[in-house]
């Protein structure tokens, strides 16, 4: 430390804060301050101070808590020399008490709560509760996760009443993050009746929630005050139920509406209730859409959107569209729904349409570019191609077959990936073996990387496919795979777990989960003898 520190004192301010800003705040307070008084200046300046981040997460969302040792450290000096200054803090339910308990935060107005336990959270938003009577009156900003460890019984409806709490007891609360990334789905729901609370101060809201009526009912007059809403939805689909959808909305100015399930009623609910928000400014809208008699394209969004917000200056979508109304003769072309975005001046389109013949559908995929999911399904040999850092999980189906080429051209699209799920009972037509032993096509010889992929679904595919990810001289897989197959699928293409050329990416699989098979044989376990089989 005495070391460290005279070569840090050998730097201009400038030059210190530079550096020391390219590290995270936990690191910089616990190394630095108290070592001398130039170096307790800068590290309590508000760039390091206004918001710590009192928890350790990782790829993977998985979130724990600082050791002992550096929690000590805060808890009993660090935190109270700049308990002023703190102005957020990100914690996580072990050491959250402690830490809130450490010392006064007078001038605190964020909370990020990760992990909490259902029992804690009930707890922590109880009137009569310390947590409750130190903030209910000074927190304006909150982010809460829950860990469902499922103790409670799910018809208590845990995440709702929670919500309720939260809404209740933060008296001056403005914004509420009910659903960040690292959470589970905390959907909400409330039943046949709009939820009994209200608030004149919400600002901004971020939920999950389990139907589309749900949505309705919080914008039927409990959040007046709303500028900005982001909601993740389960269900849209019909309801028996009576609410109003025709209601103006006129203080909204940011909606982001996304369902991962289809959904067939877009002209009966979803277009009524954007109709609602004339003056939105930024929309978002990532929809899975079925039982039109076309697709959702630039027209559609002109006509059904567009034209009815005349305040709206961003407009990002990723929407998919199946039809059963087209055929293989007038199905239209990409080119034409490429046309229909001519006009579209802000935003590069990128758009791919497919036809099933076996299963007699169509669809039409359309999105602003920049992608900004971190999913991308349903992947065809049409795919267009681009770079997608921001995706972790992919799709791939298609009624014509994958060639190598085609894998390759995924690995390149997107280097983070690290679950794939692959529908293809098509078998490949350029058998990679047969390809390679001629020698004429050097870029089909070449190995592909999936460096980041932790889980392959491969259960619904030709055996090609299996051949296609294991044979070492076509794939490079990384330690640690979790492979979902069929065993006699498996059986076939290692020629009953004595192939040579799948040897090396068999044993670098972690756990395999076989359908159709309880049983194995002993050798099994040679084959893959890293692997856990269930």
């Amino acid at each position: 430390m005495e070391y460290s520190s005279v070569q840090l004192n050998d730097l201009s301010d400038k030059i210190l804060i530079y550096i020391l800003k390219n590290l995270s705040n936990i690191d910089v307070l616990y190394s630095l301050i108290g070592v001398n008084k130039r170096l307790n200046k800068i590290v309590c300046d508000s760039f390091f101070t206004n918001r710590l981040t009192l928890l350790k997460s990782s790829l993977n969302y998985c979130v724990l808590p600082l050791s002992d040792r550096i929690l000590d450290r805060f808890c009993l000096q660090i935190l109270p020399k700049i308990h002023d200054k703190i102005k957020w803090l990100d914690l996580e339910s072990f050491s959250m008490e402690r830490i809130l308990l450490a010392t006064n935060y007078p001038n605190l107005y964020g909370l990020g709560l990760y992990n909490i336990q259902e029992e804690k959270a009930i707890y922590l938003f109880n009137n009569e509760s310390l947590f409750t009577c130190m903030f209910k009156n000074q927190v304006l900003s909150l982010v809460i996760s829950i860990n469902a460890n499922g103790s409670l019984n799910s018809t208590e409806n845990v995440y709702t009443r929670i919500f309720m709490r939260i809404i209740t007891t933060f008296r001056y609360l403005q914004f509420l993050n009910f659903c960040p990334p690292s959470a589970w789905y905390q959907e909400l729901s409330f039943g046949i009746s709009s939820p009994n609370v209200s608030s004149s101060t919400l600002l901004e809201l971020h939920v999950c929630l389990n139907h589309f009526t749900d949505c309705l009912y919080l914008l039927d007059g409990c959040f007046n005050e709303l500028r900005i809403l982001h909601v993740n939805i389960n269900f849209i689909s019909s309801s028996n139920l009576t609410i109003d959808n025709q209601k103006k909305l006129p203080n909204l100015r940011s909606f982001s509406l996304c369902c991962n399930k289809d959904t067939n009623v877009y002209d009966e609910l979803i277009v009524p209730l954007l109709h609602r928000m004339s003056h939105l400014e930024e929309l978002d809208l990532s929809l899975i859409i079925s039982g039109k008699k076309t697709f959702v394209d630039g027209n559609d969004l002109k006509t059904n959107i567009i034209n009815n917000m005349p305040f709206l200056n961003k407009f990002t979508f990723n929407i998919r569209s199946f039809s059963h109304f087209y055929n293989q003769i007038n199905i239209p072309s990409n080119e034409d729904i490429q046309h229909t975005f001519n006009d579209y001046k802000d935003n590069q389109i990128i758009s791919c349409v497919d036809y099933f013949p076996k299963r007699n559908s169509s669809q039409c995929h359309i999105y602003s570019y920049p992608y900004k999911l971190k999913h991308y399904d349903n992947i065809t040999n049409n795919f267009p191609g681009g770079i997608f850092k921001c995706v972790r999980e992919v799709s791939l189906f298609d009624e014509r077959s994958f060639e190598h080429e085609f894998f390759l051209r995924i690995a390149e699209s997107f280097p983070l990936m690290k679950k794939l799920t692959l529908i293809n009972m098509k078998p490949q037509i350029n058998k990679f073996y047969e390809q390679s032993k001629k020698n004429d096509n050097q870029r089909l010889s070449m190995g592909i990387k999936y460096s980041h992929l932790m889980d392959l679904n491969l259960i619904k595919i030709d055996e090609d496919y299996l051949e296609q990810f294991l044979f070492d001289t076509k794939m490079s897989l990384p330690n640690g795979i979790f492979l979902q197959t069929d065993y006699q699928l498996l059986k076939n293409v290692t020629h009953n777990f004595t192939r040579n050329e799948t040897r090396n990416n068999c044993a670098k699989l972690k756990v395999i989960f076989f359908i159709n098979k309880s049983e194995f044989p002993e050798h099994l376990k040679d084959y893959f003898p890293c692997a856990i089989i269930l």
